[in-house]
């Protein structure tokens, strides 16, 4: 996941600056899959002490979106409520439903790679949908190999954040969250940038060392899944950014 070097967008006509405080963050997405068969645990795996970005940290899996995410076919759609949250204050680019569910696809796609579980029912896309012919699928090849067609529908629009400047790697993360109830199938994950996969209770997790932004989401889980008769509509969206130096959280409300 490397940020590929380019022309300052700001100022075309000056070469861009080298050091890590010049980085836009870049889309990207992560899905918290919730086993409620009894207490709730959740899905995390510890990233390789080797990678450049949150190494050796414990975090749900997740990853930089891909322009292909915006084109894949996907059983059922977003809510309204989560796909308009989405559509606010999107930066880098035109904000779009198609790239508001490209980034959900691309959380259904990386948690795929890195553990091994599709989200979605069984059954390719229809013929005649618009996702791309099998050599054209890219990042998507394997998932849509294992004959499952990604579901948009059991999502949440959970949590937002974007990297504090001067960090080797920026995002603007979208955290989504789904019920393990939706796995339609568990294989062997495709990419090894995840180890020590495992399941843990809301307890267990703050024990883990993770990010610290990683450590407010699982606060906004546990405040997620102890509210009681409130819709996914009605969710107010934490987003977490740095403003002159300031730790900032607001509430995004369709």
């Amino acid at each position: 996941m490397t940020t590929p070097a380019g022309k300052n967008s700001d100022n075309p006509g000056r070469p861009a600056k080298s050091d890590a405080s010049s980085l836009k963050p870049r889309d990207a997405a992560t899905l918290i899959v919730v086993d409620r068969s009894g207490p709730p645990r959740i899905l995390m795996g510890r990233r390789r002490p080797s990678q450049v970005f949150l190494p050796d940290k414990f975090v749900f899996p997740g990853g930089r979106a891909d322009r292909i995410d915006r084109i894949i076919t996907a059983a059922g759609d977003l809510g309204e409520s989560c796909l308009r949250k989405l559509l606010i204050d999107m930066k880098g680019g035109a904000a779009s439903p198609q790239r508001a569910r490209g980034l959900a696809l691309a959380a259904l796609r990386e948690t795929y790679e890195e553990a091994g579980l599709l989200i979605g029912q069984p059954g390719r896309p229809p013929c005649g949908s618009d996702t791309p012919a099998q050599s054209d699928q890219g990042a998507w090849a394997g998932f849509l190999g294992e004959d499952i067609t990604p579901a948009l529908t059991p999502l949440t629009f959970l949590a937002r954040a974007i990297t504090p400047p001067g960090r080797p790697r920026r995002y603007d993360t979208r955290f989504f969250l789904v019920d393990a109830a939706h796995i339609a199938k568990t294989v062997p994950p495709p990419d090894d940038e995840l180890r020590d996969l495992g399941w843990f209770t809301i307890e267990e997790l703050r024990r883990l060392d993770v990010p610290n932004i990683t450590r407010a989401v699982i606060e906004d889980v546990n405040e997620y899944l102890g509210a009681k008769g409130r819709g996914d509509a009605d969710w107010p969206v934490p987003f977490y950014y740095f403003r002159a130096g300031t730790f900032e959280r607001v509430l995004l409300r369709s």
